[in-house]
């Protein structure tokens, strides 16, 4: 299992760097939604859509959805900005779930229609928060590869952190190896990483310090992204979103932090450093 994780990431992350900094915003916009699309897929599954032609129909909104938010923003002003707001609404609600859940298993009727329309608030707006990153400035391709490394900073320093001092559980009910101890460790590692990428982005308005608590504020919210997935694995009894990468899992299992944390640092840098 280790041996096919780095395999893959050796693949994974020349790929990504090469596609964030040389593709054009639309190019990479294309490629983007189709991880998106699989990761509907793999959303059906998890809300309890059994048969194929359900999971069909359910990725053909996704992508009708997808279609939608991109003609709006070249269309009506402010649609971007509106749609940061309300994936913050949600994730909110979302952190709300994840400290809520108590262990329950199983789906009701209607668990699978909501679990519909938050998948499209999970993926949407982390389709249209990436393109945005993409093209805020001229800096932008830099910009959503930082995002991407200080949530796997953040990971890497909870991992460390939470094996060294971890006692108390964050959400045992969700992710029991997840500690408090861990999220700190987490914040650390990323703080000082923020740092680095606050002195090298032109950011007048956020300045070094705005740009940090904006990291800090992003990875908090990654780790609810990546609880809220968990979650929904535990209701119906799967241990990875799919099996599409060797060694880890599904498309969601790798981009669950993203969906929280790219829609809000992509708010972060529209209302404080307007569209550019």
């Amino acid at each position: 299992m280790l041996k096919q994780r780095v395999l893959t990431a050796l693949v994974l992350i020349p790929l990504v760097v090469w596609g964030g900094l040389k593709l054009s915003t639309d190019m990479l916009g294309l490629i983007l939604a189709l991880f998106v699309v699989m990761g509907s897929w793999e959303w059906g599954r998890l809300i309890g859509l059994k048969s194929t032609a359900a999971r069909i129909s359910y990725s053909s909104l996704i992508v009708a959805m997808l279609a939608l938010v991109y003609f709006s923003k070249l269309k009506l002003a402010g649609i971007e900005l509106a749609v940061f707001l309300l994936a913050a609404v949600w994730w909110l609600v979302g952190t709300r779930w994840v400290f809520r859940y108590r262990g329950a298993t199983g789906l009701a009727g209607r668990d699978s229609l909501i679990g519909a329309f938050v998948g499209i608030l999970v993926l949407v707006p982390t389709w249209l928060a990436m393109i945005h990153i993409h093209s805020f400035s001229a800096a932008g391709p830099y910009m959503l590869l930082f995002v991407m490394v200080l949530i796997w900073m953040a990971d890497s320093g909870a991992y460390f952190a939470g094996r060294k001092f971890g006692k108390h559980k964050l959400a045992p009910n969700v992710s029991p190896g997840k500690t408090i101890e861990g999220v700190a460790g987490g914040l650390a590692a990323a703080g000082i990483f923020s740092i680095i990428g606050a002195v090298n982005f032109d950011l007048p308005v956020l300045g070094i310090v705005g740009f940090v608590i904006l990291s800090l504020i992003v990875v908090a919210f990654s780790i609810i992204g990546d609880l809220f997935e968990s979650l929904f694995k535990r209701r119906v009894g799967l241990k990875d979103s799919g099996q599409l990468l060797p060694g880890h899992g599904g498309v969601l299992d790798r981009i669950d932090s993203l969906t929280a944390a790219a829609p809000i640092f992509a708010l972060g840098l529209t209302l404080f450093e307007g569209v550019k």
